[in-house]
């Protein structure tokens, strides 16, 4: 059984992309309709940078989709045909439009303004946020209540075990550091990132976003979507859009969703899209799994392997 899993916030890179639209028409006509849709050229963006408008979250949140979303209609015109699809955080947009539930150009002007509200919702240089190598998630926690004096700090991206990430007030989540290295967190690393993520912080981007998305047209996933927020696999468009709504504040639970992927009895894994972030994380959580990534397998045997014989 095959998932296909579509990356984050972090995975951008200039220059994604590029290789397909020039290799490949179906490509290269998933970046002229994200032009299209958002009324400038996202795609020389994507392809040129340069590298410090990228890294604006609110543009790349759009690019990371756009760039997701050529490599999955490459896939799906050769046939592939996965039992679940997934995405980490931004990337759930990306398995939504895979699935059928929201229409590419209604995702990327989402998108746009999900990275617009997220990024305005909490002043520059308020928040922070810091990866925790090395301790499990209770001890984490622990170490955001004891850190916290009132102030926001838990944990953000359940990424894999011990990869954990933490979101909230900078100096709550400094205090929160400390305490964690007292737990005996291998490292605890500052993240170079433009907001506090998928916390507490968030909720007022969570309310601007509300509306819009409720509002969009949504169809039933042709595809069951695993959800971020509770590991469950969406299957109807009401489910899927409000997961999307309460994930802007809520805690990534990517090591739950890639087990409920195995429970299910998924056994390959795709990344589709920049990068190579999840696949890393899924070998960490699942290691005897097959994992394969747009990146850097997809002339390989193994990736030809998925398609249906011509």
């Amino acid at each position: 059984m095959i998932a296909c899993l579509f990356p984050g916030q972090g995975s951008q890179w200039v220059g994604m992309g590029r290789a397909l639209a020039e290799a490949h028409p179906v490509c290269r006509d998933a970046f002229i309709e994200a032009d299209a849709a958002l009324g400038e050229p996202l795609s020389r963006l994507c392809f040129d940078g340069p590298e410090e408008a990228l890294q604006l979250t609110e543009n790349t949140q759009p690019a990371i989709l756009a760039a997701s979303v050529a490599a999955w209609r490459l896939l799906a015109s050769r046939g592939l045909a996965p039992a679940f699809v997934a995405g980490h955080s931004l990337g759930e947009y990306s398995a939504h439009v895979a699935a059928g539930t929201l229409a590419f150009a209604d995702a990327l002007r989402i998108v746009r303004r999900r990275g617009r509200y997220m990024q305005e919702a909490v002043p520059v240089g308020a928040g922070a946020m810091a990866a925790v190598i090395g301790l499990d998630a209770d001890r984490v926690s622990q170490a955001c209540r004891e850190a916290a004096e009132g102030e926001v700090v838990g944990p953000a991206n359940l990424n894999a075990p011990g990869q954990i990430v933490i979101a909230g007030a900078r100096a709550a989540v400094e205090r929160a550091t400390v305490r964690l290295k007292v737990l005996g967190a291998r490292r605890v690393i500052p993240l170079k990132v433009s907001a506090p993520f998928h916390c507490a912080l968030m909720r007022p981007a969570e309310e601007r976003l509300a509306p819009e998305l409720r509002a969009v047209a949504a169809a039933h996933p042709r595809i069951a979507v695993v959800a971020n927020v509770d590991a469950e696999p969406k299957r109807d468009a009401r489910a899927a859009v409000e997961a999307l709504v309460h994930q802007v504040s809520r805690p990534v639970q990517w090591e739950a969703v890639v087990r409920r992927l195995a429970s299910e009895g998924v056994r390959t894994y795709v990344e589709v899209g920049p990068g190579t972030v999840l696949s890393g994380l899924v070998r960490k959580i699942v290691p005897d799994a097959s994992v394969l990534s747009t990146d850097q397998d997809l002339d390989s045997p193994a990736m030809e392997a998925l398609f249906p014989p011509s």
